[in-house]
């Protein structure tokens, strides 16, 4: 079972995502911040990131380019989730290392996608 860390601040939004993944038959762990999310890679590094842009503490490329510099921190595929649609932002994330991205509010059928153009479904 691929495992995939859902990290963003809402808990209302990572029980979703949990709910579309664990349907799409993904181990998860969920972490609420930049710090959370990086010990829990330290621990296990996951196959797949959900990554929220705007979190505590930092923010989701700030995140990211931390992460590609740990140890196999260049593997997982890094899908960013946000409301934001500036391509700057966008541009920003996949220059940080992201694999791609969606757009909130998304549903099963947007990550069942996305999930198969990268080759993790």
């Amino acid at each position: 079972m691929k495992h995939c860390l859902i990290v963003e601040d809402s808990r209302v939004i990572r029980q979703v995502a949990r709910g579309i993944l664990e349907g799409l038959d993904f181990q998860t762990v969920e972490a609420e911040d930049c710090i959370g999310a990086l010990k829990s890679c330290r621990l296990r590094m996951p196959e797949l990131i959900l990554l929220d842009w705007n979190l505590p503490n930092s923010n989701g490329a700030e995140f990211l380019r931390t992460l590609r510099r740990e140890r196999d921190g260049g593997q997982p595929v890094v899908v960013f989730c946000t409301t934001e649609n500036d391509i700057a932002q966008v541009n920003e994330a996949m220059l940080a290392g992201a694999s791609d991205y969606v757009l909130k509010p998304y549903d099963r059928d947007v990550i069942r996608e996305k999930l198969t153009q990268v080759g993790l479904i």
